[in-house]
């Protein structure tokens, strides 16, 4: 299977760059910088990513060209730009001020094939503090900004192109056409991977790697376990048991609900309701990280328990997916992040590990999903936390906290699904790239506030009292706020600008409506430095 080589220098945005290509139905892979994989025959091109270095450090990321240089078409994407200039014997200086935010293209060769289809000035996206000063023999300009000389180069007899800025985000209006003309044009990319091309190949990998062994799996609710177990069933049917366990710290109705779900698609589920036992182990603990610890073991006391009693199971699936397993690397160069098994559960349980999702994005499963048939909102639901309400209670755990938290979560989460909004321009691109079904009509899409954020919930301060009046009563509740999020991959995040009549109408139900609630709050912070959860 052809596939595009996306090397990692440690930039933010390296996952996005990845998420681009393939939306381009083209297969690619993230590596590290330095475990390029010469020796696999599938690899028609490589993308340079950037880098939190400059490239004149001695602490810097480099990269040993012999291995690409000549054998594969390159693209530079901003310290991958200027890796290629400085390396090739050009200069890399720092700037006076930090490049960042938009700007436009200004050409030098307009008929360069990496800017075939380009608007005039077309808008791009800087994020740098160096910039090349001195191009290498042999490479030209192709692009400039009314501050960067060589916004984009190109070498004069090789398949070699650099940009100091970044495609692969929304504000550069043309950078999906600068990468569509290096992975498409120029690598040669037959554009055959597809959601559908996807399921077809898996399953067939699928019932080859399991045959007729018997599979568990996990559920949560969530979009990568569904969707996972979705694909598995189409592999081997019977032979998959899911167990879905009840911690009595889902969402409002949620453990019926999904059980409904799973059961409409034909899956064997095994439904658990543990929420006695969660509450019982998780009376009086107020400290985080004992609150996650606690529900993490009790999942594996359920899990294994009802586990045991499916006979044959030879193997445990999980809905990892490639985000999970990308090597992330911090500046000291060290891996950070690397292919986890939740819980440890596949040695403890002496099964074997079954990935399917292993090579998508979050937007590909979703897009995989709707490829099955899957029901929408299973596809749309956003992320939720592993330990549940529990790390959105600030304080110890009752029923009764729950309860109010449930009722009140539940009273947001359906108002952004109801509340619907008008989008063009760059959040409309934003929106339909990841994969929301909108049509677009007189250049605007119509979708909900639920569909256009990345992540909401409400949060209980249960340690937490607040003064108010109903009635002719003082009261002394608490209060809950409410939290939503923008982002593409969660490693940051800006909070949404919700309306404010969506925000006062959803203040007003909640406290009319929710027993032990007498003030709503709005969280308006942005990842980093906070986080998109409380706890």
């Amino acid at each position: 299977m052809q596939k595009i080589i996306i090397l990692d220098f440690g930039s933010q945005t390296t996952q996005l760059i990845g998420r681009r290509v393939r939306e381009l139905n083209t297969f690619c892979e993230i590596m590290p910088y330095n475990k390029f994989p010469a020796d696999d025959p599938d690899v028609i091109g490589v993308i340079l990513s950037g880098s939190p270095y400059s490239v004149y450090e001695e602490r810097a990321f480099k990269l040993d060209f012999n291995q690409i240089r000549g054998k594969y078409p390159i693209l530079g994407i901003c310290y991958g730009a200027q890796l290629m200039a400085y390396t090739f014997g050009g200069n890399v200086e720092p700037e006076g001020t930090r490049e960042y935010g938009r700007a436009n293209l200004e050409y030098m060769e307009q008929d360069n094939p990496m800017l075939k289809g380009f608007q005039p000035n077309s808008q791009v996206w800087m994020s740098h503090g160096d910039t090349i000063t001195k191009l290498p023999e042999g490479f030209h300009c192709i692009a400039s900004t009314s501050t960067v000389k060589y916004a984009a180069y190109a070498a004069d007899n090789e398949k070699i192109w650099g940009v100091q800025y970044h495609p692969e985000v929304y504000h550069s209006i043309d950078g999906t056409q600068l990468l569509k003309n290096f992975v498409v044009d120029v690598c040669g990319s037959r554009q055959d991977w597809s959601p559908n091309s996807f399921v077809e190949q898996t399953v067939k990998e699928l019932r080859e790697q399991l045959g007729n062994d018997r599979v568990i799996l996990g559920l949560s609710g969530g979009v990568d376990s569904s969707v996972a177990a979705v694909l598995l069933n189409k592999a081997v049917g019977s032979n998959l048991t899911c167990i879905f366990v009840n911690n009595g710290l889902l969402r409002k109705n949620e453990f019926t609900d999904v059980l409904r779900d799973y059961e409409g698609l034909g899956l064997n589920v095994i439904g658990v309701d543990a929420s006695q036992k969660f509450y019982s182990e998780l009376a009086g603990v107020s400290e985080p990280e004992k609150k996650r610890k606690i529900i993490g073991a009790g999942f594996i006391d359920v899990f294994e328990a009802e586990a045991k009693k499916i006979e044959g199971a030879c193997w445990l699936a999980q809905g990892t997916i490639y985000p999970d397993r990308i090597e992330s690397l911090n500046i000291t160069g060290k891996v950070i992040k690397s292919h986890h098994n939740v819980g440890g559960l596949p040695e403890k349980m002496g099964l074997k590990l079954c990935e399917p999702l292993k090579w998508l994005f979050k937007d590909e499963v979703r897009r995989v999903g709707r490829s099955m048939g899957m029901p929408e909102h299973l596809i749309t639901r956003h992320p939720f936390p592993g330990p549940g309400l529990a790390v959105r209670i600030l304080g110890d755990i009752t029923p009764e906290k729950v309860r109010v938290l449930q009722d009140a979560d539940h009273i947001y989460i359906q108002a952004l699904r109801d509340y619907k909004v008008r989008l063009s321009g760059e959040e409309a691109r934003r929106v339909l790239a990841a994969g929301v079904p909108a049509d677009m009509k007189d250049g605007e899409i119509e979708v909900s506030l639920y569909d256009q954020i990345w992540q909401a919930g409400a949060i209980l301060l249960s340690d937490v009292k607040s003064v108010g009046v109903m009635g002719d009563e003082r009261t002394y509740e608490n209060p809950v706020a409410l939290r939503a999020v923008t982002s593409s991959d969660a490693m940051t995040a800006d909070w949404a600008h919700l309306p404010y009549d969506f925000l006062a109408d959803v203040s007003n139900r909640i406290i009319r409506e929710v027993r032990g609630v007498n003030r709503v709050c709005y969280d308006v912070s942005s990842k980093p430095p906070a986080t998109i959860e409380w706890e």
